[in-house]
């Protein structure tokens, strides 16, 4: 017996070691399958274009093919949710969004899922303002002299919306908050219904994406007011920023990549490395600047702040518009 507990020991002690090493490698061989990005819109919006780009291009650097995942619905909250749920082992990511992490709390009654617990930020990967557009009829050149028009005919200036609580419904109300001003809210059921009724001259303005905007300016078929940023904009170093007339005013559309809550620390590392990777990756950022998005990339510390940050904002600007909740 008392050789028997010495041998007993080393074999113990020989399980553990085998235990650890193999927990060891099982960490360094992340990732062994593919990793999805969830994204919780339809394919061919700015979300779904940002996490192909960055998808394809992380991909290399991390050794597994990344497959973009659309599960549309809800306003972005069935995709939310799906990734919320899934297991923090990094093979399910998910491009957050201004509207998924930030509005959609002050939104709805009852989210799915909640945005600060519920996930671990990787990075904020980019960010891009609005326009607010006119249709050219309209005798405005600046943001001045819309604030004037709406002034001088309260309740009759018009905006166009993707919906009640998009970005672009939040733009006017904020606008209306700050510009201490009276103008219609006219919500339709996309972007494209709601451009079109501005190109058309059935609304007066609307605060739109810059990929849908541009092509329309440079066509003549919308006059651009100014964009909705805090600086000047890459792609449009010209245009008025809106804070210029109305300090503090600012809308942002952005995205970023995150992972469930409880995800390793070690993964969020590689995978903040591999996406900061992608982000700084030429065609990368030709690619987005070309379509109006200032790449970002950074730290999840950073991101977790900015996303409190900006749904504490929202929570605020749909309170004081009295937006109704879902």
């Amino acid at each position: 017996m008392k050789r028997t507990l010495p041998i007993l020991g080393l074999f113990v002690a020989g399980i553990a070691a085998v235990g650890t090493q193999s927990a060891v490698q099982a960490q360094q061989a992340w990732p062994a399958r593919p990793i999805r990005i969830v994204v919780p819109f339809a394919p061919g919006g700015s979300t779904d274009i940002v996490a192909r780009a960055l998808g394809a291009r992380a991909s290399e650097g991390l050794g597994q093919t990344v497959v973009i995942e659309n599960r549309a619905g809800a306003g972005g909250n069935i995709g939310a949710e799906v990734a919320a749920r899934a297991a923090p082992d990094g093979y399910t990511l998910f491009m957050g969004h201004v509207g998924t992490l930030a509005i959609n709390p002050a939104l709805y009654r009852k989210l799915p899922y909640d945005p600060i617990r519920d996930f671990s930020p990787i990075t904020l990967a980019i960010a891009s303002p609005l326009m607010l557009v006119v249709h050219p009829s309209l005798p405005a050149k600046s943001l001045k002299d819309v604030l004037a028009l709406a002034r001088k005919r309260p309740g009759q200036l018009t905006y166009a919306s993707a919906g009640s609580g998009s970005a672009s419904h939040l733009g006017g109300a904020l606008l209306e908050s700050i510009g201490k001003v009276d103008v219609l809210h006219v919500p339709y059921k996309g972007t494209g219904p709601a451009t079109m009724a501005v190109v058309g001259g059935e609304v007066t303005m609307m605060f739109s994406g810059q990929g849908t905007s541009w092509p329309l300016v440079n066509a003549g078929k919308l006059h651009a007011i100014a964009h909705t940023g805090a600086k000047s904009i890459p792609n449009a170093p010209k245009l008025a920023a809106m804070n210029d007339a109305l300090p503090g005013y600012e809308v942002i559309n952005w995205h970023g990549v995150l992972a469930p809550a409880g995800t390793s620390a070690e993964i969020i590392r590689r995978l903040h490395a591999e996406f900061v990777k992608a982000l700084g990756a030429n065609e990368v950022r030709a690619r987005f600047t070309e379509d109006g998005f200032q790449v970002v990339g950074n730290t999840p510390d950073e991101f977790a702040r900015f996303i409190a940050a900006e749904k504490d904002k929202w929570a605020k600007v749909i309170a004081g518009a009295k937006i109704p909740q879902e």
